[in-house]
């Protein structure tokens, strides 16, 4: 039980499910109208009308000594004291009166660098939600579980004085680092949560010299640590996800003095268009314990994987037992390959580069993909953006905080970095046609294997990439974008339309400091 479940401040509380089993939570969410259950065992809920993260409603609270650290603007919007302690009573509010699940979980597999975190929520399905994506503490580590950060999810509870306290809406999801808590109100998604902690993650560990990442990993029979990051959508849990591999993680990671080790305990996949053919080992993984979201159902059971009638952001949770392949102690040594994906809506960067320290930096820094459809409210086809570090949605401290750290690891370890896009080739979105799954894993293979480095490079025009003439049995007119399209001049046209908007993005780092001015490693538009 709940040690001092009344320092919670929720009153009149019905039954407390603290830890419950998986068996007990599907019985719940099934009790409690949550849930249906699929034909291989899984449950799948329907998370509302939300069914992507709401970044615009996500705030920090405005107080020392945290907003000294804080890159305030258009990622990190701030709140008052006095606007959280009103939401925080309203979401006690709601809770109190209730039956309520407690889940204690930890994030980061390292011992040295893990959190101790408290979800407390009226739906159990949230709760079976953050066991499958944490990390499942032992019984003996449960005894005297002591958290160091507490979320309470009351998704039932909406503000209704948003304008009023300045924030975007009537969702919330507002974090207190001094006071060790998260609230959630107006939103059922479980990836707030998820991505609540990797923010708060992306505060602590900076700030102790350890980097934080937005990445998946994997590692090789030979110990070879390798790195995918990459925005949502992007492909990081398909292309981590390896027979001939060993999956540490699909999405957020550390590294310290002792390598990579996973925040979490288990996956989030994107399951449209799903196939077991295209990835096997993600849809074996849809079983009893799996969690899917927004998916629909025939009569029998069966998930429609390629049915987008309620949102193209349809999910999976499980626990990362679920995965044949995947390191137990979801940790390993330092990476000899990074791998940024970006998925390029233009179709004008090439689907492998190879780069060097420099341009790895201004990559990493710019951090150019496609929103992908549904990821977020308000995105129905993708759009071109700018995301520092690959996640600038969940990084609370300045981009180049992780950059530096970023390029200190790189250079201590000699890491190969390399660019590979899984977007658009013959044409921009709407005219060409998404990169084949059996080309891109073509590609990391190549890097993995390090048969890459013995291909020919060639530097592209403008973006001054090095690109494989030849690359296995990869058509050649895919390694070279220009090749690809129907129209060469047109090409030309896309190319520096995209290489004037990195241009353009640049330019704010090289206004912060000399230190990260590496825009002589970027794009030039030539004459």
């Amino acid at each position: 039980m709940v040690s001092k479940i009344e320092a919670l401040g929720l009153k009149n509380i019905g039954k407390i499910f603290h830890n419950l089993s998986y068996d007990e939570l599907i019985e719940h969410e099934l009790k409690n109208g949550e849930c249906r259950m699929t034909s291989t065992g899984a449950t799948t809920v329907d998370t509302g009308i939300f069914t992507g993260r709401s970044p615009k409603d996500k705030f920090f609270v405005n107080q020392e000594p945290s907003n000294k650290y804080i890159a305030w603007g258009n990622v990190n919007h701030k709140v008052p004291l006095e606007v959280f302690d009103e939401l925080f009573i309203l979401a006690k509010e709601q809770l109190s009166g209730k039956d309520i699940y407690i889940t204690d979980v930890f994030a980061g597999a390292s011992a040295a660098s893990r959190r101790s975190v408290r979800f407390v929520s009226e739906i159990a399905w949230q709760s079976h939600f953050v066991k499958n994506m944490f990390i499942r503490p032992k019984a003996e580590e449960l005894v005297n579980f002591a958290p160091d950060f507490t979320v309470f999810n009351a998704c039932k509870s909406v503000d209704e004085r948003w304008k009023e306290h300045g924030l975007h809406s009537e969702v919330f999801v507002i974090f207190n680092i001094e006071e060790r808590i998260a609230i959630i109100g107006g939103t059922w998604y479980g990836g707030e949560m998820k991505k609540g902690i990797f923010s708060m993650m992306n505060y602590w560990l900076p700030l102790e010299g350890k980097m934080a990442m937005h990445c998946s990993a994997n590692v090789g029979k030979e110990g070879d640590t390798a790195l995918f990051f990459g925005l949502s959508g992007t492909g990081k849990t398909t292309l981590s996800t390896d027979p001939h591999r060993l999956l540490i993680g699909d999405d957020e990671h550390g590294w310290d003095d002792h390598g990579i080790f996973n925040f979490e305990g288990g996956c989030y996949a994107k399951v449209i268009d799903l196939s077991h053919d295209n990835e096997p080992e993600i849809y074996d993984a849809i079983r009893r314990g799996a969690l899917l979201e927004n998916v629909v159902l025939d009569d029998k059971g069966n998930v429609q994987f390629k049915d987008k009638s309620k949102t193209e952001n349809t999910r999976v949770s499980y626990p990362i037992e679920h995965i044949p392949n995947h390191v137990p102690s979801l940790q390993a040594g330092h990476p000899t390959n990074i791998i940024f994906l970006t998925a390029d809506a233009f179709g004008v960067l090439p689907p492998v580069s190879k780069l060097d320290n420099e341009q790895a930096m201004y990559y990493f820094l710019s951090g150019y993909t496609a929103k992908v459809a549904g990821t977020e409210r308000g995105v129905t086809e993708p759009t071109a953006t700018f995301s520092a570090c690959f996640g600038e949605a969940f990084l609370p401290l300045h981009p180049t905080v992780y950059a530096k750290l970023l390029g200190q690891k790189m250079k201590e370890h000699a890491v190969n970095v390399y660019l590979v896009n899984t977007g658009w080739t013959g044409g921009p979105y709407g005219v060409g046609k998404r990169m084949s799954i059996k080309d891109t894993r073509a590609c990391i293979n190549a890097i993995l294997d390090g048969s890459i480095l013995k291909s020919s490079f060639r530097k592209t025009k403008t973006f001054r990439l090095s690109v494989p003439e030849t690359l296995g049995d990869i058509n050649p007119k895919v390694l070279f974008p220009r090749d690809a399209w129907a129209n060469p001049a047109d090409f030309d046209k896309a190319r520096d339309k995209l290489a004037q908007m990195f241009i353009d993005n640049f330019h704010k780092y090289q206004d912060a400091s000399h230190e990260f001015d590496f825009s002589a490693a970027g794009p030039k538009i030539e004459n």
